[in-house]
């Protein structure tokens, strides 16, 4: 079955709303002002839909228009991005990027680099943001998304590529410890205040290494749940449960005798990074550089806030 959409008309459409009007398609184009009317005019005849409201002031999409605006302009650029791979024999990053990063670490980690990266690439469109949502951040037509997690990693239908890995342990403050005791098996956690998470890292499980490389999954008494490290971390030191905490977040509240490391038999699972994206034959080669710029420079600070 034939397409009534063709490359031609559509990049006109995409220059026509992007530039304001016909005319500034026109010349960004450099053609004559009838010739971009008449693509999109004939766009709309075999479409049978009407794209853009044409009256004598000004212009606007049409919710059909505004619908083919969103879907088309991502593949032009990868489009784009294709056919200058395949003539120049260079690559020519250029074009839309969006991810989503963990709030939190993720600044601390990926702001530097991901400066760099702009600057490298200037002709790169590159929009980032902060969540902790995890797999749930790519059903937002994001190109590729950082997530944080523990132990064994979810199956799921999208590519991972492992980036960085980042020591944890379990602490809990010096008054706590003298109240409930200082465990010495991971499953009496389960009969002690615990801190979790409200949602990320799968909400209140804990995952601990076993001897065979393997992990122990203990479901802990979580009576306070919060997704941000630092509240965690400040919640540990008030005395309000035993915590999993980044060892290079702690550090000093440990040195300060403010935190007490709890030892087991078997170390706490680390906090893992990955890079996810969808399960595609052909990655674009844009986000293919940015995951290759993150993981050669990546490294965690001497001193983080807390993870």
């Amino acid at each position: 079955m034939r397409s009534n959409l063709d490359f031609t008309s559509l990049r006109i459409f995409v220059a026509v709303i992007e530039q304001g009007s016909f005319v500034g398609a026109s010349k960004a184009l450099n053609v004559p002002t009838s010739n971009v009317s008449r693509s999109v005019t004939q766009l709309e005849e075999r479409l049978n839909i009407q794209l853009i409201e044409r009256t004598t002031r000004h212009s606007k999409l049409t919710p059909s228009g505004q619908l083919l605006y969103t879907r088309v302009k991502p593949l032009l650029a990868s489009l784009e991005q294709t056919e200058a791979e395949l003539t120049s024999g260079q690559v020519q990053l250029k074009g839309p990027l969006r991810l989503c990063i963990p709030n939190e670490i993720g600044p601390i980690l990926f702001g530097t680099p991901l400066a760099q990266f702009a600057c490298r690439y200037p002709d790169i469109e590159l929009s980032c943001t902060t969540n902790l949502s995890g797999l749930e951040s790519l059903k937002e037509d994001l190109d590729l998304a950082i997530i944080i997690t523990r132990g064994q990693m979810a199956d799921c239908d999208y590519v991972a590529r492992h980036l960085l890995d980042i020591p944890c342990a379990v602490v809990a403050s010096p008054d706590l410890i003298s109240r409930c005791g200082m465990p010495t098996d991971i499953r009496q956690l389960e009969h002690l205040p615990c801190i979790t998470t409200v949602n990320a890292l799968n909400g209140a499980a804990w995952q601990f290494v076993n001897r065979k490389g393997g992990f122990d999954t203990v479901s802990v008494n979580g009576r306070y749940r919060v997704n941000s490290g630092e509240m965690a971390g400040r919640a540990a030191v008030a005395g309000v449960g035993f915590a999993i905490l980044s060892t290079q977040a702690c550090h000093q509240e440990i040195a300060a005798g403010r935190l007490i490391e709890v030892n087991f038999d078997r170390p706490a699972a680390p906090l893992q990074l990955y890079a996810l994206y969808s399960n595609r034959r052909y990655l674009p080669v844009r986000t293919r550089t940015l995951i290759e710029f993150i993981q050669q420079g990546l490294s965690f600070p001497a001193q983080p806030r807390s993870l």
